[in-house]
């Protein structure tokens, strides 16, 4: 049945916000119509910004806080975990409604590697959330990860609210 097969890869980036919780549940359901397998995606990022202070000198700039390499790592480190929790809370709630679930958790820019992943995984829908836990400021600034997505996907994509 050639309608069976509509969307049998599908992949799901999450950011642990209520609007891809319900991402998830609405793939979960596009899985089970459709005897789909999901990819669950997680990408995290940790910006530092260099502080250049132009001349040696004794003084600290006051209220500027300089990150070590080691305090850097630390943060990395809990993203990355973060996101770990993340798709392993996704996974199990999948795994339960007997759907086949696969995780990947990547470093980079949001919307990049959303696309990325959907490229190089020949994904037949991305199923992703409304709005994520960026800030409206964040996202006037920069551009929303979902309009990004929804701009520039290979494939269908399912906004959910």
């Amino acid at each position: 049945m050639e309608g069976a097969a509509l969307f049998r890869k599908i992949l799901v980036p999450l950011d642990g916000s209520e609007h891809s919780q319900r991402a998830l549940e609405t793939s979960i359901e596009v899985a089970k119509k459709f005897n789909g397998e999901l990819t669950l995606l997680h990408v995290f990022s940790v910006s530092v910004t260099p502080v250049v202070i132009p001349e040696p000198t004794t003084l600290n700039p006051t209220g500027v806080p300089i990150a070590t390499s080691a305090e850097v790592s630390k943060m990395v480190d809990a993203a990355k975990a973060a996101g770990e929790k993340i798709l392993e809370d996704a996974e199990e709630k999948a795994k339960e409604l007997n759907i086949e679930v696969q995780t990947v958790l990547r470093e980079g820019n949001t919307s990049q590697e959303i696309l990325k992943t959907a490229k190089e995984g020949a994904f037949d829908l991305i199923v992703i959330g409304a709005i994520g836990i960026h800030s409206r400021i964040r996202d006037f600034l920069m551009g929303s990860v979902t309009e990004g997505v929804v701009k520039n996907a290979p494939c269908p994509v399912l906004v959910v609210k």
